[in-house]
């Protein structure tokens, strides 16, 4: 594993990140979003939302981005206790540590959030290395979405929803 250091994301970022995701994209199963429908614009304006309500960060090897990720709170007042995480190691990135170190990073600032009870996410049953890190890291499932995304070529894979909920504080 490579020395990974993780920063937070700069609007400055955004077009590379919007680059790799696209290219994530392109292999069927990894994202839900197909190429076309990621937009330069939606990065930038997420990386400037986050910023007072939530964590957006990238990881960096040898002075590169090699991967991104952020957890954003739900909307809703009920739901405000959970938040959503999404994360993306860049294509070429994978297996050197880099998935381990962006999360590890934002369970270590959801624990320090006071009010945060729950992280979620939802991962294709296509991409079993994801699944690995998560279930390393302490994330549970707790459903299956069956057939709930169609790729190009007509094939159906499940989402899992997963989830991990930070030590409990004492404060």
């Amino acid at each position: 594993m490579r020395d990974v250091q993780i920063r937070p994301g700069t609007v400055e970022d955004a077009a590379l990140l919007w680059k790799a995701e696209v290219e994530t994209a392109r292999t069927a199963g990894r994202l839900v979003s197909r190429p076309h429908e990621l937009l330069l614009e939606a990065f930038q304006m997420k990386l400037r939302e986050l910023g007072p309500r939530g964590c957006y960060v990238v990881a960096v090897e040898e002075g590169e981005i090699s991967g991104h990720a952020f957890l954003e709170p739900m909307s809703l007042e009920a739901l405000q206790h959970v938040y959503r995480l999404t994360i993306v190691v860049h294509p070429g990135r994978t297996g050197r540590g880099v998935g381990t170190a962006l999360l590890t990073h934002l369970q270590g600032w959801a624990a320090s959030l006071a009010g945060l009870r729950k992280v979620e996410l939802l991962v294709r049953d296509s991409n079993p290395g994801a699944i690995r890190l998560y279930r390393r890291l302490g994330f549970v499932e707790e459903g299956r979405f069956r057939d709930r995304i169609r790729l190009p070529d007509g094939t159906f894979v499940d989402d899992i929803a997963m989830a991990w909920f930070p030590p409990e504080r004492s404060d």
